[in-house]
């Protein structure tokens, strides 16, 4: 008869406790309500409140103190929330002292377009964007005959001015007209940039700055009516 090995067994009712507590814990841990719901934005801007976003995540439920942990389906929750028009990304998390925490991130928009009497935003990858009752983006007002220049090369223009810190403060309007060229409207003068149809960007643009630099060095800008930026090699400027 074999001797036993009183080593083995207290080794084996050690693992087997330690198993049972950690059962007994998960399972106490997975019926236990949220305590509190937790809403973070990734950004400053809020397209969607904080409410609309608390309804998403509670939605059935009527608050979130009625949520059972074993009963909520996160990854259905993240769905959810991403089906909104407002939000680009969300994060949903449960926490180990009994929060419900989601980081949200909302689209981005690079233009606000008016079109047949609709308006709507432009977001950073090309989608459209109602607009938000809460909040309104800064971002440069496009009108006329948006297709004419082009959905992708539009939207190309578009998110270029959006990345450029001194263009996004400055380009304010532009006007697409039926031969897909673009005229803009800057913030801080009251002359028009004749952009042409949206190719050479990053040329046009650079153009366009060193002519600021040159310009502003004396007062002949206040007396401009025209910007034109269509040839690459140079610009062209008409006076009022």
């Amino acid at each position: 008869m074999k001797k036993i090995k009183w080593t083995d067994v207290r080794l084996v009712l050690i693992l087997g406790a330690l198993v049972f507590l950690y059962s007994f814990a998960s399972n106490r841990n997975e019926n236990r309500k949220f305590t509190k719901a937790e809403i973070k934005f990734a950004d400053t801007e809020e397209f969607i409140t904080r409410d609309k976003v608390n309804k998403l995540l509670i939605q059935n439920y009527g608050s979130v103190t009625g949520i059972m942990k074993s009963k909520l389906d996160l990854n259905n929750v993240e769905k959810r929330l991403r089906l909104d028009p407002m939000i680009d990304n969300a994060e949903v998390y449960a926490t180990v002292d009994g929060k419900l925490e989601a980081v949200i991130t909302q689209r981005k928009p690079v233009a606000r377009i008016y079109k047949g009497g609709n308006s709507y935003y432009l977001d950073y990858k090309g989608r459209q964007m109602p607009l938000s009752e809460t909040y309104t983006a800064r971002v440069p007002l496009v009108t006329g005959v948006i297709d004419s220049a082009g959905e992708g090369k539009m939207h190309k223009l578009l998110r270029y001015i959006h990345d450029d810190d001194f263009l996004k403060k400055n380009i304010i309007g532009m006007e697409v007209y039926p031969s897909g060229g673009v005229e803009m409207r800057c913030r801080n003068y009251d002359y028009t940039i004749v952009f042409g149809r949206p190719i050479n960007i990053e040329k046009k643009f650079n153009n366009y700055k060193a002519f600021l630099q040159d310009a502003a060095k004396d007062t002949l800008i206040e007396k401009y009516k025209t910007i034109n930026l269509k040839f690459t090699q140079q610009v062209v400027c008409t006076k009022k």
